[in-house]
C-alpha cells in the first residue's frame, strides 16, 4: 500500500489573499485588470508552491519531509584494537594496585610488570604480525596475574593476620618473582623472528664482503711473472 502525498494548501491561500486584497484596494473595472491579476496570481501560486516543496511552511501548509539520514554503523573493533584497549586497561589497573598495596616488594614487582607489559603492547602495535604470539599472554597470563594482585590487595588491607591470609600473601609474593621473569621472557619471545632475520642478514653480508675482499681478511692473489708461470702470494 503506497502513501498518498497531500498537496500543500499554502499556494491556494496565498492566491485567495491576493484576490481579496486586490478587490479591496484596487479598482477592477477592466478586463485587462483581471488579466494582470490572473498572471500575478499564477506567479504567486508557483512561488509559494516552490517554497512548500523546498521545506518552507506558509499559511499552515507542510512541506515534504526529507528522508532522515541514517547513521552509519560504528566500525567493528579489530583484534589489534581490542588487544591494545585491554592492554591500556590492564596497565591502568596495575597503577591502581601499586598505589593501593603498601608492601614494597610487591609494589616493585608491579612496577616492573607494568613496564614490561607496556613494551609488549608497543611491540605488537608496531608489528601486528606479533599478535598471535601474545594471545596466551593476553587471554590467560595477564588476567590471572591481575586476579592474584587484586586478591593480595584485598587480603593485605583486611587488618587481620590469620593463617589463611598470611599463607596466601606469602604464596603470591613468591609467585610474583616468577611472574616477572615470565613476562620478560614473553617480551623476548616476540623478537625471535626478528633475531632470525638479523642473523640471516649478517651471514649473507659477511659472505658477500669476504667474496669481494671487503672483510679485512687477506686475499689470495695471482701474480704473473712471465710466461705461463703463476705465483700465488698473500
Amino acid at each position: 500500500m503506497t502513501d498518498q502525498k497531500r498537496k500543500p494548501a499554502a499556494p491556494f491561500y496565498a492566491v485567495a489573499a491576493l484576490w481579496l486584497l486586490s478587490g479591496a484596494l484596487l479598482p477592477l473595472y477592466r478586463a485587462s485588470h483581471y488579466a494582470i491579476l490572473s498572471a500575478v496570481s499564477a506567479a504567486v501560486f508557483l512561488a509559494v508552491h516552490g517554497l512548500c516543496r523546498g521545506g518552507g511552511v506558509l499559511g499552515g501548509g507542510q512541506g515534504e519531509k526529507q528522508p532522515e539520514a541514517k547513521a552509519s554503523p560504528a566500525p567493528a573493533e579489530t583484534e589489534l584494537g581490542k588487544m591494545l584497549r585491554e592492554g591500556r586497561q590492564a596497565i591502568a589497573e596495575m597503577k591502581r594496585l601499586d598505589a593501593s598495596i603498601a608492601a614494597p616488594g610487591i609494589s616493585a614487582d608491579i612496577v616492573r610488570l607494568e613496564q614490561v607489559s607496556g613494551k609488549i603492547f608497543q611491540a605488537v602495535q608496531d608489528d601486528p604480525e606479533k599478535l598471535p604470539q601474545s594471545r596466551r599472554f593476553m587471554d590467560y597470563y595477564l588476567p590471572t596475574v591481575l586476579k592474584l594482585l587484586n586478591a593480595y590487595d584485598r587480603m593485605s588491607n583486611t587488618g587481620v593476620s590469620g593463617e589463611n591470609i598470611s599463607k596466601s600473601l606469602i604464596q603470591i609474593e613468591t609467585m610474583m618473582r616468577t611472574i616477572v621473569i615470565a613476562f620478560g621472557k614473553q617480551l623476548d619471545s616476540l623478537y625471535s623472528a626478528d633475531a632470525l632475520d638479523i642473523s640471516a642478514d649478517i651471514r649473507v653480508l659477511e659472505t658477500m664482503m669476504a667474496r669481494e675482499g671487503l672483510s679485512g681478511e687477506p686475499e689470495l692473489k695471482a701474480d704473473r711473472t712471465g710466461g705461463t708461470d703463476i705465483r700465488l702470494e698473500l
